[in-house]
């Protein structure tokens, strides 16, 4: 109860904070959200579901990066943004798992624990309990999984295994997501492109998180930049 009351807050308190002083962005072609080789982590605001997760830049294999470490912790990293998918639908990102986490029972409470994901959230600003984030994340699990809904708050967030227990450790990996066929994979087609777009069209804040909390495990894992392109 305790976490399920977490992850509803967290969600609901970024949609607060969203209301507040997001900047307008500009038609662009791409949309940069990190540039860890010249940026330090003041633009990132640190939310904790328990403990602590451990963020620093640094640099591997000439990349730089955000190195991201927990030890039975969870704690994220956000940044509010303002993305038109209908100009940028495109999420890409690089990551790598330096330590991973093996054969957790994902849809369940106990093991809602990733060595790597990256939150994208869409505010409802009407209603904030409405608000709803799309989590894309490196599974421990043998395979990919369709989407599911989080344990903790299923309504509001839905999970996307991309990477799995099989994706190799310790080496970069490139990811490209259209998020706004995403969302409608993830949370189901509205019935039309009117009310999809309601919806889906805008996210309003990136989150990256590495958590073994519930697990009390370890992992370790590494983020490139972050960007939304048009193609």
């Amino acid at each position: 109860m305790y976490r399920l009351r977490l992850m509803q807050t967290w969600i609901v308190a970024l949609a607060l904070l969203l209301a507040f002083g997001i900047p307008a962005t500009s038609a662009q072609s791409t949309i940069n959200i990190s540039n860890f080789e010249q940026d330090s982590l003041d633009s990132w605001q640190t939310r904790e579901f328990s403990g602590f997760t451990k963020y620093e830049t640094t640099t591997i294999d000439g990349i730089p990066a955000l190195s991201a470490s927990a030890s039975a912790s969870a704690s994220g990293l956000v940044k509010a943004v303002n993305i038109d998918l209908f100009e940028t639908p495109y999420l890409n990102w690089s990551w790598r798992i330096e330590q991973a986490l093996l054969n957790l029972v994902e849809s369940e409470k106990d093991g809602d624990d990733f060595a790597a994901r990256i939150y994208l959230i869409c505010e409802d600003r009407w209603f904030k309990w409405n608000t709803i984030a799309i989590n894309y994340v490196w599974s421990s699990q043998p395979q990919n999984l369709k989407p599911w809904g989080n344990p903790f708050a299923p309504k509001n967030a839905k999970m996307l295994a991309i990477r799995h227990q099989q994706s190799p450790n310790q080496r970069w990996v490139y990811e490209k997501r259209n998020v706004y066929q995403d969302l409608i994979l993830a949370f189901g087609d509205k019935g039309s492109d009117s009310a999809n777009e309601k919806a889906y069209r805008y996210i309003n804040a990136v989150a990256i998180m590495t958590d073994t909390d519930n697990s009390k495990g370890v992992a370790k894992a590494l983020y490139g930049d972050i960007s939304f392109t048009a193609n």
